[in-house]
């Protein structure tokens, strides 16, 4: 593959490393490896990224977009992995999505290719 060009890496801020690393490995399944108590790097088979200790200012980055091929069932372990939905699911030309944000703060939105009526 061709990482010219390509987005190769994503990283956000996290007030609690450990929340974070049990959330996401939770909901979607990502692996975590640590670099010392601030820092953790996750893989989730596509893509690569870590979570750095520090603070979270909502809304104020890009808006990653996550793949799933249930919305309502990521919703609920959205839910349960605490979670908070801040757009219900909706539809648009390409499917439906919803968004959420971690227990940080930070948004997110997973996304599938069927709309929903």
């Amino acid at each position: 593959m061709n990482r010219d060009r390509k987005i190769d890496y994503i990283e956000f801020s996290a007030t609690d490393i450990e929340r974070t690393k049990r959330f996401y490995g939770e909901v979607f399944g990502w692996k975590f490896e640590d670099y010392g108590p601030e820092y953790t790097s996750f893989a989730d088979g596509r893509i690569a990224g870590g979570f750095q200790k520090g603070v979270v200012t909502p809304g104020a980055g890009p808006l990653v977009v996550i793949y799933v091929e249930d919305l309502e069932a990521t919703v609920q372990r959205v839910m349960a992995a605490g979670g908070k939905i801040v757009k219900e699911i909706f539809s648009f030309p390409g499917g439906s999505r919803f968004h959420f944000t971690d227990p940080n703060g930070n948004e997110l939105a997973a996304w599938h290719d069927t709309a929903t009526d």
